[in-house]
């Protein structure tokens, strides 16, 4: 099996219980620290097709800026509505100062 990791980010460019947007074999992805934990989800709210990457983190969850839909960050289940379908949520690791995402093997059953 072939490594299917990509470099997403660095570590320093992520900062505590946030966010940023990137690109990551040509899906867009919200790399996210919260807990002290990174985590990748699709940047689209399942519920308007908002980037969450714009929203606020904090207790591994994302919130939607738009209408406030709340996901779980290890899961990509939501965690208030209006949303009810999951994100997306992919496999993160840290390889020294670079922060390597694996968007071809999600951990979710999320379309």
């Amino acid at each position: 099996m072939s490594d299917t990791f990509e470099r997403a980010c660095g570590v320093a460019d992520v900062p505590d219980e946030g966010v940023i947007a990137t690109e990551v074999g040509g899906v867009e992805v919200a790399v996210v620290k919260s807990e002290g934990q990174y985590f990748a989800v699709r940047d689209e709210c399942s519920h308007a097709q908002i980037q969450l990457s714009e929203g606020d983190v904090g207790n591994c969850e994302i919130e939607c800026w738009l209408h406030g839909s709340r996901f779980d960050l290890r899961t990509g289940e939501p965690t208030s509505l209006p949303a009810y379908d999951p994100v997306p949520v992919y496999p993160v690791r840290v390889d020294g100062e670079d922060l390597l995402v694996d968007v071809k093997n999600p951990l979710n059953q999320a379309s």
